[in-house]
């Protein structure tokens, strides 16, 4: 049976136990414990044996049925009599988590800084260097059956929003739904009061229009306009389980110009390639490069304008996580859930972007997205 990844960390290093200390927001710590706290609270882990949380007694009985780990209080911790003593919070924290968990320490890389200094005078302390956070690259079949669940959800508020910008009327230049403006803004809010009804929250959705949509991460505001290309890229996450979903459309309300047109032609194939050369064992940095080459040989450029990103990247407990699927990507592994999400980008001109999310299998990539990919609406 194989070691625990926790547990071989830190009987490489001589550790005693691995600390945590962040909220149950932090995505680490919702692995580790599927327990939400809103304020930060301390997990220890000892060599073979199971984790433990150390929580305030008034979450005590909410820790209990909720989180994967044993629960502590801090009275139980000893904080009480420690503070009697000890009025720097920090280091009064440090001494109750030595107290439990030892001397020699295998602390998050995450840790503050203030708490990694105040635990260094009670033991020996050594920073990981992202063990959790590998092992959060491999997804079990629950969490990518809750992730699909989320990709569903995405889907639905998706075509909601194309929706709205198909059935809009042209007046004087401009998107009109209602008698008013069909605004970015007014797109986003429908769309997330969508997911707000389905369990999901939604920042920063991207519908950006016309030029904007030439800088990727440009959120988009003001009137949408016909024959101009419209990004919409959003990547809610749910509020019961805290995993993501990941999806970007382009469309145009109209015939857009012909090089819009090409573009998105390009960007589809492109598209298709990655999903088509994505398998486990192949590096990210491969898929990346073949797209790259595939735009190359289309006339478009991948440095500061054309293709200007990575094709793809990993998605979980948070939106961007590993495997990278770039120029630095190594071989991807079964399990992993990744989007692919080429583009071109072009000032003056406009943008076209294409993302999907799916797993990452033995012979292929397991799509979650089954939504049309289509310019003009």
């Amino acid at each position: 049976m194989a070691m625990d990844p926790l547990d071989a960390a830190m009987k490489k290093c001589g550790a005693d136990a691995f600390v945590h200390y962040a909220t149950g927001e932090e995505a680490d710590m919702r692995y580790l414990t599927r327990f939400v706290m809103h304020d930060p609270f301390v997990f220890f882990k000892r060599r073979r044996q199971p984790g433990t949380i150390i929580v305030p007694q008034m979450e005590a009985e909410r820790a209990s049925r909720e989180s994967t780990t044993s629960v502590m209080t801090r009275t139980q911790a000893g904080l009480p009599d420690i503070v009697k003593k000890e009025k720097d919070p920090w280091k009064a924290a440090a001494k109750m988590i030595a107290g439990q968990a030892g001397k020699n320490l295998l602390v998050s890389p995450a840790l503050p800084a203030a708490l990694l200094r105040a635990l260094e005078e009670h033991g020996h302390v050594i920073v990981d260097n992202g063990t959790v956070e590998r092992v959060r690259t491999i997804k079990s079949p629950g969490e990518i059956r809750l992730m699909q669940v989320v990709q569903k959800k995405t889907e639905r508020a998706m075509a909601l929003g194309i929706s709205l910008i198909s059935h809009a009327t042209v007046k004087k230049g401009i998107l009109y739904h209602n008698g008013a403006p069909l605004t970015s803004e007014l797109v986003r809010i429908a769309m997330h009061k969508q997911l707000m009804d389905e369990g999901c929250c939604a920042v920063e959705t991207i519908i950006s229009c016309g030029e904007d949509t030439a800088f990727p991460h440009i959120i988009g505001s003001g009137p949408l306009k016909p024959h101009e290309p419209i990004v919409i890229d959003m990547f809610p996450r749910d509020e019961a389980s805290g995993y993501y979903a990941d999806m970007t459309r382009t469309v145009s309300k109209g015939k857009p110009g012909q090089k819009i047109i090409e573009m998105y032609e390009a960007v589809k194939e492109a598209h298709q390639m990655g999903i088509a050369t994505i398998r486990a064992g192949v590096p990210g940095a491969y898929a990346h490069n073949a797209v790259v080459d595939y735009f190359k040989s289309r006339g478009y450029e991948s440095d500061t304008r054309g293709f200007i990103h990575n094709l793809g990247h990993g998605v979980g407990l948070q939106v961007h996580e590993l495997p990278t699927v770039g120029p630095a990507g190594g071989a991807l592994e079964a399990g992993s859930v990744i989007t692919v999400e080429p583009g071109l980008y072009y000032a003056g001109v406009g943008g076209i972007r294409l993302e999907d999310m799916g797993a990452v299998r033995a012979r292929q990539f397991a799509d979650f997205t089954q939504f049309e990919e289509t310019l003009i609406v």
